[in-house]
């Protein structure tokens, strides 16, 4: 949604457009210019249809990549559950989460609540859509306490949070302040009235069952308030104790009080940190340092539109535009920073390190495509990304595959190799390649504790870190058994790819032999390929191929991650070519991928086949991308609270959206070419900066509409491009690539593929 007016003229204009998104309709041109964070509506992917199968998405006033997110809390967040759903009616708090992403947990998160006469522990205030406004840097939500309104607002830092509540006229306005509300864990709250803080910790980790035991583990909070307090106390369950200064307990907290007159504003600043109370407040006192609310929102606006603003889009809908800038800011969410000013807590050793550190990597998601996009838009990060991954591999002996804030075990694969790999070969640098090359190796080469006899199931409670759950079987049989490993089709594809990836670090370490015995190792897709079927199957341990799992008429087959046999049929992204030969060759393979997707098969709501519709481009039917690529784009991304199809994960979703809609796709990270689509703006630039960077990069799409969705025509810098591919060098030397747009598909574009032979 747009942000706030900035002047009390635009109000009535700014109402109505906030009014119109809220209900699902076109909204009014607005009154005032245009910038990027006024194209983004944060309700996007905030509901749906299904309790769990919706984007998963949050409301969220944030820093880029901000530690702490600080979200509306319309219900208990929990594994499966986000703290914020449009299609609820009341707020029980204002919360600082740490919660990446639906089916994660959140950890050491601190909230707030507003409330007026009688003190509570717990309440529910109703609300209106009509009267909330949120923007990337800011959120205003007006509630009804008992008919008497509370306005609550709040904007963010990277590591604080700013709230301003405005009460009505009261003898006794609180703010409650929930330390905790874990039944495995302690929280702690301290109140200082003197100083006008409530300070304490929160050690909850809800996947902690699902990763190693941290004892130091705490998300720290400083809360400071610019009014004295009246009374104040802490409280435990539905009990107040008033004033006492200090409590551990379960569910905890603390609150203060204070005499309010009709509309007077109570501002409350808050810290966090994971190193220690004192880190927390230096990190409040480094970045709001005094008590300016608006001047707080306004460099949150300019952050923001520096970030969403490194590409530049022209043309399309508004709705268009607004899909895209909003999965812009969903792209610049994770992974979050949790290093502090030169130090940071590891939840890989447990203790405080010097140094910069990222958190919260869904790699099973984005190795696809949204770690391709930061390094085109955020290339200064990504040494420290990678960096992040190989400090992990220090304290904790392998890099993870989903961190939650430590290893996890959820998913399936090494994907950290992609990472790692994509970024070396597109020329980023300011990382230890080195380790980078070691790291990938153990995950390659060595089999995780127990390995011979844990089924590595989904979920399962934390013994041992997982890597490649079934390596042992994969090194000596070539490919995952059904019946010593769970998923086992999908790891064995997975690993394929990964395999391509550590090779690609190994050449860059000169490391000849290794190279080939890996390149070779990521053909082993083929192992599981039943030409019978047409399909990968299971194969079991003495290489019979399982017929109980291909018997099963379960949505998503044994053996499979999230899917079915066509979920994986295509998703071998290293050798497409090898791919498109075992299926019979182009017109076999054009033949299957039509049945995939006139047959319902295809699932964009999840992510292993997110490249799927770029495969006509390497089977020499281009347009048929170009009809897949608009018709996702059309069909699975709304300007509407339920505007996603399936869970954003970590920015993938969003990436996918950013790539297509600029006209082309990385369906293969760990390589340089990227495959092109159908541009839906009429020029979209990519203001690169950065070493190894040209810039900028332009796409322009003559006479691109949606009925015109068919390339007719392509140029590179000037000369013709025949062929349905560019290189990483052609975005990173600031080329200018013009398509000519048609109405119908020009059958004789796109054919050739020299760029992919050159693979």
């Amino acid at each position: 949604m747009p942000l706030a007016p900035r002047s009390r003229r635009a109000a009535p204009v700014a109402r109505l457009i906030a009014l119109c998104l809220a209900l699902n309709l076109p909204a009014a041109p607005t009154a005032f210019a245009q910038q990027p964070v006024d194209e983004v509506n944060v309700m996007i992917g905030t509901t749906g249809p299904s309790v769990y199968d919706y984007g998963g998405m949050i409301p969220g006033v944030a820093a880029p990549f901000g530690m702490t997110h600080w979200t509306a809390q319309t219900r208990d967040n929990k594994i499966s559950v986000y703290s914020y759903n449009h299609k609820d009616a009341t707020i029980q708090g204002f919360i600082g989460t740490h919660q990446p992403a639906i089916w994660m947990g959140d950890y050491g998160q601190v909230i707030l609540m507003p409330q007026a006469g009688e003190l509570k522990t717990s309440k529910k205030l109703p609300f209106s859509h009509a009267d909330e406004t949120a923007a990337p840097n800011y959120y205003s939500v007006k509630m009804d306490d008992h008919g008497k309104p509370i306005r609550a607002e709040m904007t963010a830092t990277t590591r604080a949070g700013f709230l301003r509540f405005t009460f009505p006229a009261s003898k006794t306005s609180h703010v409650v302040v929930t330390a905790s509300r874990a039944e495995k864990t302690e929280g702690f709250v301290e109140v200082d009235a003197k100083a006008r803080e409530i300070t304490g910790y929160n050690p909850d980790r809800m996947s902690s069952e699902l990763g190693p035991p941290l004892p130091n583990f705490k998300g720290y909070f400083v809360i400071q308030f610019n009014k004295p307090f009246a009374s104040s106390g802490t409280w435990e369950g539905d009990h107040t104790h008033s004033g006492e200064k200090r409590r551990t307990g379960h569910h905890v907290g603390a609150y203060a009080t204070f005499p309010t007159t009709q509309g007077e504003a109570v501002e409350v600043k808050v810290g966090t940190s994971f190193i220690s109370v004192e880190q927390a407040r230096d990190n409040l006192r480094r970045e709001i340092p005094g008590w300016n609310f608006e001047g707080v929102r306004a460099e949150g606006r300019r952050v923001w539109n520096e970030a969403l603003g490194k590409i530049k889009i022209q043309g399309g809908s508004r709705d268009e535009r607004v899909n895209f800038y909003t999965a812009m800011y969903h792209s610049l969410l994770f992974p979050r920073i949790t290093s502090e000013y030169g130090r940071y807590y590891s939840a890989f050793d447990d203790k405080i390190h010097n140094g910069v550190s990222y958190n919260d990597y869904s790699l099973w998601d984005t190795f696809r495509a949204e770690h391709p996009l930061l390094i085109l838009i955020e290339p200064e990060r990504v040494p420290g990304m990678i960096t992040s991954l190989l400090q992990m591999y220090d304290e904790g002996g392998w890099m993870p595959k989903w961190p939650n804030p430590t290893y996890s075990n959820i998913m399936i694969g090494t994907h950290a190799d992609s990472v790692l790999a994509d970024a070396y070969v597109k020329g980023v640098r300011g990382f230890d390649l080195k380790k980078a090359y070691e790291a990938a190796y153990k995950d390659a080469m060595t089999p995780p504790d127990g390995d011979a006899h844990n089924r590595w199931a989904d979920r399962a409670p934390w013994t041992a870190y997982e890597a490649r759950g079934g390596l042992t079987w994969y090194k000596s049989l070539g490919y995952v058994p059904i019946d010593k490993t769970d998923e086992s089709v999908s790891r064995t594809l997975e690993f394929a790819y990964d395999d391509f990836c550590v090779a690609q670090l190994a050449r860059a370490v000169g490391k000849r032999d290794d190279y080939e015995m890996f390149m070779k190792r990521s053909r082993n897709y083929k192992n599981l390929y039943d030409p019978a079927v047409g399909f990968m199957r299971a194969k079991r341990s003495d290489g019979s191929w399982d017929e109980e799992s291909w018997a099963s008429t379960e949505d998503r087959k044994p053996g499979f991650t999230e899917g079915s046999p066509w979920t994986y049929l295509f998703c071998e992204m290293q050798d497409i070519p090898g791919m498109i030969a075992l299926l019979g060759g182009d017109e076999k393979f054009a033949a299957k991928l039509d049945e995939n997707f006139a047959g319902g098969h295809y699932r964009h709501d999840n992510e292993p086949g997110h490249h799927y519709p770029y495969l006509y481009d390497y089977c020499g039917q281009p347009w048929k991308t170009q009809e897949q690529v608009r018709k996702v784009l059309d069909e699975h991304y709304h300007n509407s609270p339920d505007g996603l199809s399936g869970n954003d994960d970590c920015g993938q979703m969003s990436a996918w959206y950013i790539f297509s809609a600029m006209g082309f796709y990385p369906v293969t990270p760990g390589s340089t070419l990227y495959a092109v689509g159908s541009p839906l703006f009429a020029r979209a630039t990519i203001m690169l900066k950065g070493p190894y960077r040209k810039g900028p990069f332009t796409m322009i799409a003559r006479n691109q509409s949606p009925r015109n969705r068919y390339i007719q025509s392509a140029t590179l810098n000037g000369n013709p491009l025949n062929e349905p591919f560019i290189r990483h060098s052609d975005i990173a030397d600031g080329s200018t690539l013009v398509f000519v747009m048609g109405p119908k598909p020009n059958r004789k574009w796109g054919l050739a593929r020299t760029a992919l032979r050159a693979q």
